[in-house]
C-alpha cells in the first residue's frame, strides 16, 4: 500500500485521470521507490478504532457542556456546587419552556455519553494486562503520567515498536519534531511538524503535563525549557516520547520512577480489573506480580491511608512518604 502523502503529486497534477495515474505508479514501481505505508495488524486495528470511538465520545461530551456553558453565559447565571448536571437546579431557573427542553434533553445526552465512555475505558482496563498488550502496557505504565487510557492510545497509534529503527524516527513519526528549513544561507528553526498521528501526539502532551505535576525529575527538566522555548510542554513531550522508546524496544525500567510511586500505581490499576483479570490474585499480589515483571523487588507489603505506600523494613521503623 502507497503512502497517500507521498504519492501527493499525482492529486496535484492538471490532468488526472486513472490511466494516467497508473502510468505515474507503474513509473515508481519500475524505478523501485513507491513509499510504502505500514498496514497495522487485526487487533492493533481494532483498537485505534476504540480509541477513535472513545475521542468521539469526548468530543460529544464537550460540545454538550460548551452548550450549556453558552446558556449559562447568555442568562447571567452563576454555576452551583452541583455542577452543569444539576438538572433540578436548571428546572428551577426562570428561562424559556424552550430552553428547557434543549436542557433537559442535552443532560440526558451527556449522563448516556458518560456511560458509554465509562465502558470503553472499563474494557480498555480488562485489556491492558491481557496477552495481547500486557507487556507493552506494564512497560507504558511505568511512566509518570502514563494511565490505562493513555498507554492504550500510545500502543494503537505506535503498533509494533520493532518499527522504528531509533528514538528519533518515532518522534518524528509522532509529529513532534521540529521543522528545519535551510537552504543556501538561509536557517529557520520551525515548530512541530504535526506530520504524525494526532492522537499520540495527544496522548504524549496531556502524559507531560501530568508528569511536570507529579515527578520532580521531569518538572525540573520543564523548568530548564520554561525560559527557552515558547511551549516547553512539548519538549516534555518529545522526551517522553524517547522514553516509550526505551521502555519498549530495550525493556528497560524508567529510572526515574520511584518503587513507591509504581507499587500504589500498580495497585489503583488492581483495583479496576476483575478477579480473571488479576488471575485470581488479590489486589496486593497483583501489584507486586507487576512490579516483578518490570525487574523491580521491593518490599513494600502494606499500604496506608491517603494513598500512599508504606515500607515495613526487618527491625526499623515503619515510614511514611
Amino acid at each position: 500500500m502507497a503512502h497517500a502523502g507521498g504519492v501527493r503529486q499525482i492529486a496535484e497534477v492538471r490532468v488526472k485521470t486513472d490511466k494516467e495515474d497508473v502510468k505515474r505508479l507503474i513509473r515508481l514501481l519500475i524505478a523501485d521507490i513507491v513509499p510504502e505505508v505500514w498496514v497495522p495488524p487485526v487487533e492493533v486495528r481494532e483498537l485505534c478504532g476504540m480509541i477513535s470511538y472513545r475521542n468521539r465520545l469526548v468530543q460529544t461530551s464537550t460540545m454538550i457542556r460548551n452548550r450549556l456553558q453558552h446558556l449559562l453565559h447568555r442568562h447571567n447565571l452563576i454555576l452551583p456546587k452541583g455542577g452543569l448536571t444539576d438538572k433540578a437546579w436548571w428546572e428551577a431557573q426562570k428561562i424559556s419552556a424552550l430552553e428547557k427542553i434543549q436542557i433537559r434533553q442535552e443532560l440526558s445526552m451527556l449522563e448516556e455519553i458518560d456511560q458509554h465512555k465509562a465502558e470503553v475505558d472499563a474494557e480498555l482496563g480488562r485489556q491492558s494486562p491481557g496477552k495481547t498488550w500486557g507487556k507493552q502496557a506494564m512497560r507504558l505504565l511505568q511512566l509518570p503520567g502514563f494511565g490505562v487510557v493513555i498507554s492504550m492510545t500510545v500502543m494503537s497509534a505506535i503498533g509494533d515498536i520493532t518499527r522504528f529503527e531509533s528514538a528519533k524516527k518515532l518522534v518524528g513519526a509522532a509529529g513532534l519534531g521540529a521543522g528545519v528549513h535551510d537552504s543556501g544561507k538561509g536557517h529557520i528553526e520551525k515548530r512541530i511538524t504535526k506530520s504524525g498521528r494526532k492522537e499520540l501526539r495527544w496522548a504524549l502532551v496531556e502524559a507531560a503535563w501530568r508528569a511536570i505535576h507529579i515527578s520532580l525529575y521531569w518538572k525540573e527538566q520543564y523548568e530548564k525549557h520554561l525560559h527557552r522555548m515558547r511551549k516547553p510542554n512539548l519538549a516534555i513531550a518529545r522526551k517522553l516520547l524517547v522514553a516509550v522508546w526505551q521502555v519498549m524496544t530495550k525493556e528497560e525500567t524508567d529510572i526515574h520512577a520511584r518503587e513507591e510511586n509504581l507499587a500504589y500505581k500498580m495497585l489503583v490499576l488492581a483495583w479496576d480489573l476483575g478477579e480473571n483479570e488479576r488471575m485470581g490474585l488479590t489486589y496486593k499480589q497483583f501489584a507486586q506480580y507487576a512490579l516483578m515483571k518490570l525487574g523491580i523487588e521491593t518490599d513494600i507489603t502494606r499500604f496506608v491511608r491517603r494513598n500512599v505506600p508504606r515500607r515495613l523494613g526487618h527491625g526499623k521503623k515503619s515510614w511514611r512518604e
